[in-house]
């Protein structure tokens, strides 16, 4: 049963960051900010930091999987999503391996995560040509927006999972081990 836990909780992110902008104030929609929930992406750093090993990689498994889901429901071009997520969460699980883990660490990491995703997926969409806005109007429009909100977000999610995905990694992985 434990081994449903992490697929659902990232399905569940990936369902809520479908619905989130529902939620916002109307005051900061009326600002023409575009602001990108990427709440499952940071519940895959914190897969990565406090649940995978060195030498395993659910988070970049899940980061594939759910990608694909992504692209095939959000958007027009398939494996853009799915590529920049798998990429960026393998990046994170190799920094986590010469880094300490705690708050700081993982909240750098989760900013540095949303900072390579969105700017990623704008310089392939920017080259396909399904992207016209110009840099400066992307990094005051939609990319320090979506930061903020994202990092909000990321406060609120690590406390939550942080002792549940290490108490899940130990009961599953030690397991193994006896």
């Amino acid at each position: 049963m434990q081994r449903f836990y992490l697929p659902s909780f990232v399905l569940l992110m990936l369902i809520l960051e479908g619905v989130a902008l529902d939620f916002l104030p109307q005051f900061l929609m009326d600002k023409d900010l575009l602001i990108v929930p990427h709440w499952m992406l940071l519940f895959l750093v914190l897969i990565a930091i406090y649940y995978d090993f060195e030498n395993t990689y659910y988070a970049v498994l899940y980061a594939v999987i759910f990608g694909l889901m992504i692209d095939i429901v959000s958007t027009s071009v398939i494996g853009v999503y799915m590529f920049i997520y798998a990429l960026v969460i393998y990046i994170i699980h190799g920094l986590r391996k010469v880094l300490h883990t705690n708050y700081l660490v993982a909240f750098l990491l989760a900013v540095l995560d949303v900072i390579m995703v969105d700017i990623g997926v704008y310089i392939i969409y920017f080259f396909i040509g399904i992207n016209h806005m110009q840099w400066n109007e992307y990094m005051s429009v939609r990319l320090v927006p979506t930061l903020i909100g994202n990092m909000i977000f990321f406060i609120l999610l690590y406390p939550i999972f942080k002792g549940k995905l290490m108490k899940w990694s130990s009961d599953r992985f030690d397991s193994k081990r006896v």
